[in-house]
């Protein structure tokens, strides 16, 4: 059995907020579950390649725009899932932080962090 804290976690700064990593690769479960900050006011262009994910909204607000402008509000008790790898863009409210809980398949090993260049998704 695993118990973690948030307190102890490894945290990660991934570009635009935080990434705190409950479950890694190290864990040999095959996926991972992280507790993830985006920062109010950001916009971050992403895409997973080589993980599919889950994220559920608990806290803030935002939304999850699709490459063809098709947007998707977060609020908490709202799941959005990117079953196809799809690149997307991760937008906080600009009053607010935005808080996720995430799952990624296969695992994360724990070092990921995303390269935010204007006009790519940034990929891992």
């Amino acid at each position: 059995m695993l118990i973690r804290n948030i307190e102890t976690v490894k945290t990660v700064d991934w570009g635009n907020g935080l990434s705190r990593r409950f479950i890694l690769d190290a864990d040999g479960l095959g996926y991972s579950v992280t507790d993830t900050t985006v920062r109010a006011g950001t916009k971050s262009r992403l895409e997973y390649r080589n993980h599919l994910e889950t994220c559920y909204c608990i806290e803030g607000s935002g939304e999850v725009v699709e490459l063809d402008g098709t947007s998707h509000p977060l609020t908490p008790g709202v799941l959005y899932s990117l079953d196809n790898n799809d690149p997307h863009f991760l937008i906080a409210s600009p009053h607010e932080d935005l808080r996720l809980v995430c799952v990624f398949a296969p695992a994360l090993r724990g070092d990921e962090v995303h390269s935010l260049a204007e006009g790519v998704s940034s990929a891992y």
